[in-house]
Parts: structure tokens; C-alpha cells; sequence
């Protein structure tokens, strides 16, 4: 899974608007067909339209992250990366998805952009778990270079 990180959420970083160890961010699965622009997609209401329907054990806007994400500067690779613990959703009913990917967004940070969307993560193609299986997002990380 690769990972794009929002133009907005580095103006965020930059003007301390965000803080990582504090905020309180949220993932959603972006419904079938979506695609991700890191220079006009600002905040959660840009992708609001786009997320995956509530149904079959997905609820929109509901999934919040770890409270105490892990941050680490790399010298080596002169960059900083924020993770998270794992998130499931458990399909009842019927099958989550198809998906191409999830956004994480900052559900704290209200102004000058409401819920700043903070990355993308593509997963390589659509995905869809079906009915009684859980669908699991692993190894949930972000990059700033």
C-alpha cells in the first residue's frame, strides 16, 4: 500500500495547525471509482461524496485511530513518519466494498480548512471483503520528505 500525502496538510504542519500527538484522526474507505488529488482534496467534505456507503458493517465517519500514533524521525532517510495501529471493519450482512483505498483526515483541526485530509492510501486495486470477513488495513503509516 502506498501512501500520498495531502498539499494541505503540509501547509497545516507548517503553520502548527496540526499536532500529531493530540488531534484525533479518522480513516474512511473511499467508495469504487475514486480518485485521489492531493492538491484540491483539502478536507473531508471535498471526499465526503466519495465514501464508501454505510452498510453491511461499514458506518460512515465512524473509524477513529489510535489515540497515541507513533512518530519517528529518519535521518537517514530524512523524513518523519506518524503510524497508527491496524482498524478493521467486520462485513455482516453482505460484502464492504469494493474500495480502492482510505483516507485519513485530522478530525480535531477546524479552521483555516475543517478536517484536513492528511493522506491517501491506495491499495493497489479495488478491494471488497465479503460477507463475514474482516477487512483490515495493516501497517497504517505516513511519510512527510
Amino acid at each position: 500500500m502506498a501512501s500520498t500525502v495531502s498539499n494541505k496538510i503540509k501547509y497545516a504542519i507548517a503553520n502548527g495547525g496540526i499536532n500529531f500527538s493530540s488531534d484525533s484522526f479518522k480513516i474512511i474507505l473511499m467508495a469504487s471509482g475514486f480518485v485521489f488529488s492531493p492538491t484540491t482534496h483539502h478536507g473531508y467534505a471535498d471526499v465526503s461524496a466519495s465514501e464508501l456507503a454505510t452498510g453491511f458493517g461499514y458506518t460512515r465517519n465512524t473509524k477513529t485511530l489510535s489515540a497515541s500514533p507513533v512518530i519517528t524521525e529518519d535521518d537517514i532517510n530524512v523524513r518523519c513518519s506518524i503510524a497508527w495501529d491496524n482498524v478493521t471493519w467486520t462485513a455482516s450482512g453482505g460484502a464492504i466494498g469494493p474500495t480502492p483505498g482510505a483516507i485519513i483526515f485530522d478530525d480535531t483541526v477546524t479552521t483555516p480548512t475543517a478536517d484536513p485530509i492528511v493522506a491517501y492510501i491506495d491499495f493497489g486495486g479495488e478491494q471488497t471483503q465479503a460477507d463475514g470477513g474482516v477487512a483490515t488495513i495493516s501497517n497504517i503509516s505516513v511519510r512527510l520528505t
